[in-house]
């Protein structure tokens, strides 16, 4: 049986509106900078205009009445999406009085997208208006594609045990934009009221209207972009920490909890196997934690446990703010702080990193394969949750976490050899695909930045920042000479 020829119309079509749309959003930082009295606005009038042009000119060449993806069309248009979404998402760095480079610009474009919170900006407390306006508005942008994405997209796409995660009525067919379409609705719905929430209880712990909507934005999407060189510490306050950690960890949860919620279904969050894990998870590391670091003479409990409660969910939510230097803690801090970065919260979420559900898996079937070692007649059947992990599942799991560890290690290797030191090199692998942010040592570390970097080590962390955030194989797929065959 013929497969149908395969064409990049309606992948393009899609590419065209995402691009349209990023344009008219670019139009809302450039009036906030006119309204400032800030001359950057022309550059985000003429980022906008030309980046909608490109757009509707991709609209109105590809336009089909009956819109279908097949498998290989949502694989490319996964891919083509955020590399095209980020490339023009750059300009505004590029045309403000910022002057990045477009390798810098791209690095932040990119960092926002995916809401991994790595930057190359410095002065962020003197910064135009509109550029600290159009960091956020990456995140929140991108948090919304990630979470589409991982509900929609991957689990159609059978990639990195996502398939266990199937929106209902969910199948391999050729409606995967109908369902995304519908989705998307109610998913918006969610995130501007949780957004807005964030912001009004910012607001009343003291933050200005303009430093509560960008950090509202940055901590909803787990992404970790700051009005302020020194993140969250700059304000110097206990209540804006706690309201972060809670906003964190709801950015952290699967969006269907909160669209249940919605529709009457009830929130039922400790109901959900991946969600228990998680929030177990984060309590036992910030209890650990805080007993080492009161063991170790802090005299102020509840500012340490807060210090240390903020320190382990933004960087297992993969959010990247941060309250203090925790390096400054001890090695064991530091140690930890590294070990967090590969975990990640929940699938759903707009977290980034390996995902709390793969880590149970993978005991679930380590305690599987332990007990036929015992009983090798014994018949048992692994389950996550109410669902039964089958091969297929089992087999893409073990397989993410060899591809995960495989790209830190490379990307790592290549950082060495462009002259980096290793703690700068394999916690800004780390860092990247896990989107989390900051990385460890004197340069990258939550005290510094990636400006100093050299422009090979931002390409190779901006594509180990897209390579995390699509779960590698919708980019790798597309290296086989398999896919391409008509």
């Amino acid at each position: 049986m013929n497969q149908p020829a395969f064409t990049l119309k309606p992948v393009l079509f899609v590419l065209g509106e995402l691009l349209a749309i990023l344009g008219v959003f670019m139009v809302v930082p450039g009036l906030v900078d006119a309204w400032s009295g800030d001359a950057d606005w022309m550059g985000f009038f003429i980022a906008g205009g030309f980046t909608a042009l490109i757009g509707l000119m991709l609209v109105f060449a590809n336009f089909e009445r009956h819109l279908t993806l097949n498998r290989r069309q949502a694989f490319l248009l996964t891919v083509l999406s955020w590399v095209g979404i980020s490339a023009f998402s750059a300009m505004p760095f590029t045309f403000s009085r910022l002057s990045l480079s477009y390798t810098d610009a791209l690095f932040e474009a990119v960092s926002g997208l995916t809401t991994t919170g790595s930057t190359v900006i410095t002065g962020l407390d003197v910064a135009p208006p509109g550029i600290l306006l159009w960091r956020s508005l990456l995140h929140w942008l991108g948090g919304i594609g990630i979470v589409v994405m991982a509900i929609s997209l991957l689990p159609f796409l059978r990639v990195g045990g996502m398939q266990l995660f199937k929106m209902e009525s969910s199948d391999t067919n050729d409606k995967v934009v109908a369902r995304v379409s519908q989705f998307t609705l109610s998913l918006v719905l969610i995130y501007a009221g949780l957004t807005a929430l964030c912001c009004v209880a910012l607001v009343l712990a003291g933050m200005t209207f303009f430093e509560a909507i960008n950090h509202a934005m940055a901590t909803i999407s787990t992404g970790g972009f700051s009005t302020s060189d020194a993140s969250v510490g700059h304000f110097n306050s206990l209540a804006v920490n706690w309201i972060i950690i809670i906003f964190m960890i709801a950015g952290g949860l699967p969006i269907t909890l909160f669209i249940r919620a919605l529709r009457g279904g009830g929130f039922s969050a400790f109901n959900e196997t991946q969600v228990r894990g998680f929030l177990i998870f984060a309590l036992f590391a910030t209890l650990v934690l805080t007993g080492e670091q009161v063991f170790r003479g802090a005299e102020d409990v509840f500012a340490t446990f807060t210090h240390v409660a903020f320190m382990v969910v933004t960087i297992v939510t993969t959010t990247g703010f941060a309250s203090t230097d925790y390096t400054l803690w001890g090695h064991f801090a530091v140690a930890c702080a590294f070990a967090l970065t590969f975990v990640g919260a929940c699938t759903g979420s707009t977290a980034g990193g390996i995902k709390i559900f793969r880590f149970q898996i993978a005991w679930k079937l380590y305690r599987s394969h332990i007990h036929r070692l015992i009983s090798p007649n014994a018949v048992e059947v692994a389950r996550f949750g109410d669902r039964r992990i089958t091969e297929d599942v089992s087999a893409s799991v073990m397989l993410f976490f060899f591809v995960y560890i495989g790209t830190v290690g490379a990307i790592t290797l290549f950082l060495a050899s462009v002259g980096l030191d290793w703690v700068t090199a394999v916690s800004g692998a780390a860092t990247a695909v896990g989107n989390v942010g900051p990385g460890l040592g004197n340069i990258i570390g939550p005290a510094g930045n990636f400006q100093a970097l050299p422009d090979a080590a931002k390409w190779a962390l901006s594509l180990g920042m897209l390579l995390g955030r699509l779960e590698f194989f919708s980019i790798l797929v597309l290296l086989s000479a398999r896919f391409w065959k008509a």
